[in-house]
Parts: C-alpha cells; sequence; structure tokens
C-alpha cells in the first residue's frame, strides 16, 4: 500500500513521528505537501472524517489523524508493535505519554497561547521552561529509565522499550532526545548523563540503516524556530543561583 502523509513540509512537529516510523519500515509513502511545495489541507479525501488538524495519513480508503493513533495503526503493518493485543496497548500507551511530554516542550516557550509569538511571553516562557527542566523534564526521563530497565530484566533481554525488538515508541523516544538536544543543549546535556539508557535507544536507532541514511538525507527537515523543539537560548541553562554570603 502506498501511503499519503499530509503535514506542514517546513517543519518536523509531530508529523517527524510517522515519517520515522514509514522511513524505518522501507515503506511506500509520499510526504504529500513536501512534494508538492504546497501548505494546503483544504482538500480532505474523505469530508465526512475530516481530521480536526495535521498530521493527517490516507491509507486506502482510510482517513487518520492524531500522531498516536496513526502510529497504533502502522505500528504491526510496519512490524514496530507486537502482534498481541496487550502488547499493542502497551506500545500505544508509552506513545501517548511521549504525546504529553512533547506538549510540555511546545509550551516552554509557547506558555501562554499558541497564536501569540513568543516574544510577547518571553517572562512567562522562562518560568514555565524553569519548571519543566528542573521538575517535569526528570520526571518524563525517568519514566522512560525505568521501563528500559524493567525490559533489561525480562527474559528477552534489553536494548529497547520492549526488550530486544525495536518498537515504534523507541523511534519517538529517539525524537524526544534529538530535539530536546537541539533545544536545551546545556539543560538537557546535563540531564542525559544520567540516564545511559535512553541514550542508548537513541544511538541505536539512529544507526538503524533505513533511519540512518534518512537522517543523513535532505529528507529530514533540520530543526528550525517553526517547530515544536526551538532553541532560545535564554531558556537554556545549567546555571542555578547563588546563595547570597
Amino acid at each position: 500500500m502506498r501511503y499519503l502523509l499530509y503535514y506542514w513540509p517546513e517543519i518536523q512537529g509531530r508529523g517527524e513521528f510517522i515519517r520515522l516510523a514509514l522511513e524505518d519500515a522501507g515503506a511506500d509513502y509520499v510526504d504529500v505537501l513536501r512534494l508538492s511545495g504546497k501548505a494546503s489541507f483544504s482538500n480532505y479525501p474523505d469530508l465526512k472524517r475530516a481530521p480536526y488538524a495535521p498530521p493527517y495519513l490516507v491509507a486506502g480508503r482510510l482517513v487518520l489523524s492524531q500522531t498516536a493513533n496513526i502510529l497504533q495503526y502502522l505500528g504491526p503493518r510496519l512490524c514496530l508493535a507486537p502482534k498481541d493485543e496487550a502488547g499493542r496497548l502497551w506500545v500505544n500507551q508509552l506513545q501517548l505519554t511521549i504525546a504529553d511530554w512533547l506538549a510540555e516542550v511546545h509550551d516552554t516557550h509557547h506558555p501562554i497561547g499558541s497564536g501569540r509569538y513568543y516574544e510577547e511571553q518571553r517572562p512567562e516562557a522562562k518560568r514555565r521552561t524553569a519548571d519543566f527542566l528542573a521538575v517535569r523534564l526528570p520526571k518524563y526521563l525517568d519514566y522512560y529509565d525505568g521501563v528500559l530497565r524493567r525490559a533489561e530484566r525480562g527474559s528477552a533481554g534489553g536494548g529497547y522499550l520492549l526488550g530486544k525488538a525495536c518498537s515504534y515508541a523507541d523511534l519517538s523516544l529517539f525524537q524526544m532526545v534529538a530535539g530536546l538536544r537541539y533545544a536545551f543543549p546545556l539543560a538537557f546535556g546535563r540531564l542525559e548523563q544520567r540516564h545511559a539508557r535512553i541514550v542508548g535507544v537513541h544511538d541505536r536507532v539512529a544507526a538503524r540503516p533505513r533511519l540512518a541514511a534518512y537522517l543523513a538525507s535532505r529528507g529530514r527537515v533540520p530543526f528550525n524556530l517553526r517547530g515544536i523543539f526551538r532553541h532560545y537560548p535564554e531558556l537554556d541553562s545549567t546555571r542555578k543561583k547563588s546563595k547570597k554570603t
């Protein structure tokens, strides 16, 4: 089947999580708006089930929206999810938690509203980012580190979130690490030193042959200040306020 992916052509955003799965599997797909060069979502293939917002995927007669929903559909078909129902639900659960994590990353630079420029909410962004880096980000990292640690103790061995088998959730975890390295090189660089298992997933995913070729190609849109992961130097710091003596 040839899949049609519709997403903004100039950013990675939420669409990149789907691109990674399609690229890793060597699936036959068209990144429609990148191919056409026109960022228009006005003509939905199925108006009765029109998606709320991109990304969305056309698979035959199906029109699927929401990143986690699309990946849940693609996972078994691309050999990136278990065959059993419990396993598929577990991977979906991991992906949905990543979706929550990603939303918090977005809100570091747009804590008041997406319709306002970053420059209009800079003071609030600094406060939101400080809390994210100090409290929320360590909790997400500890959670996925724990998942990987438990997978290591399983009968199948470790290396990925499910053990030895790579899933679409591992590809998404790779994307989170790559994005956080771009957005917060100082702060995340300090935190990732304590999470070798997560860094290991990133490195193993990056070395998968098809993904390695994709990541080195022009098909991988560079991180930039229009996407979800944005690097604003004033938000990225490892410095702590010193107490006056």
